[in-house]
């Protein structure tokens, strides 16, 4: 005898026609709870001029330097990051919001870089920095780019090498982004290579009167969520205005002079077509009132005609 085969319905997948189990659903997962929001006395903001060839982590498996050797202050974190090998200003806060409005690409923060290069630029050279330059990673965003006078600045150890025969000069340079090693990699770009980079401000922070690895507190500026934010009320030269609710559409009254689409007139010209009334069968007049008048049977002057 065959063993007897299952029969598999055409509507239904071979995994419909297993037994099925009943199982429970699984219990929801409740997500972790936020972190309350920092009261505007709790916000903390740390200018550090970072020295040169620290890391900017708290942490180092390798025994590097790292902002925990200048930074004693628990619960802060760098908004933004500074290269190793570069020096200057750098903001620690521990309000998150503060931290991605001062990272994020969309806030376009402008930083404020003192660069000191091989060579001298020619103003062609930095024009081509002012339009934007063809990085690997794309387009440069039009940066500020100067000749400037060399800043009075505390020497680097060990020192930038120096070849006689090629001088040396500063630039400032404004970028509003934030991509790796950007500004170096401009110089390079335009034949000037970077010998040592100084981050002088961060919007409108900057590192005057802190010396290499000193630090300032400064009051965090408050960032109040915009859902919490109320709009402004619209005014007018008279004053403030106030919008009236909308009435609903069928509540809306009627003008005297637009009938409704059944009571408008039609045309009663010989070549178009008369449409009867849906009521007695005789046409409607073609006067130009708005009220419904029956057309009179015996009337010489109607120009109606019947259908």
């Amino acid at each position: 005898m065959k063993s007897p085969r299952s029969r598999l319905s055409v509507n239904r997948t071979p995994r419909d026609n297993a037994p099925r189990t009943t199982t429970k659903p699984a219990a929801p997962r409740h997500a972790s709870p936020r972190k309350p929001e920092l009261a505007p006395e709790d916000r903390k903001l740390l200018l550090l001029n970072k020295p040169y060839m620290v890391l900017c982590q708290f942490t180092d498996e390798a025994g590097r330097e790292t902002l925990k050797d200048y930074i004693k202050e628990p619960g802060i974190y760098a908004a933004g990051r500074l290269d190793r090998d570069s020096e200057g200003l750098l903001l620690l806060t521990n309000d998150g919001k503060l931290q991605a409005r001062l990272t994020q690409p969309g806030e376009k923060t402008p930083k404020t870089y003192w660069v000191q290069v091989e060579g001298l630029p020619s103003e062609e050279k930095l024009a081509a920095l002012r339009a934007g330059v063809e990085l690997n990673d794309g387009m440069t965003l039009p940066a500020g780019a100067r000749i400037m006078d060399a800043p009075a600045v505390w020497p680097r150890n060990p020192p930038i090498r120096e070849r006689k025969e090629i001088p040396t000069s500063w630039l400032e340079i404004k970028i509003i982004e934030g991509r790796n090693r950007q500004v170096r990699r401009m110089t390079a770009h335009i034949g000037h290579p970077t010998l040592r980079l100084i981050r002088y401000a961060i919007g409108d922070w900057t590192l005057d009167g802190l010396a290499p690895g000193e630090s300032r507190a400064l009051p965090a500026p408050e960032l109040a969520p915009s859902s919490s934010r109320s709009p402004r009320p619209s005014s007018s030269r008279s004053g403030a205005h106030t919008a009236k609710p909308a009435k609903p559409a069928g509540d809306a009254p009627r003008r005297a002079s637009q009938p409704r689409r059944d009571e408008r007139p039609r045309s009663t010209h010989p070549t178009e077509r008369s449409t009867s009334s849906p009521t007695g069968g005789k046409t409607r007049s073609s006067g130009r009132g708005t009220a419904r008048r029956p057309a009179r049977a015996g009337n010489p002057n109607s120009n109606d005609k019947g259908s």
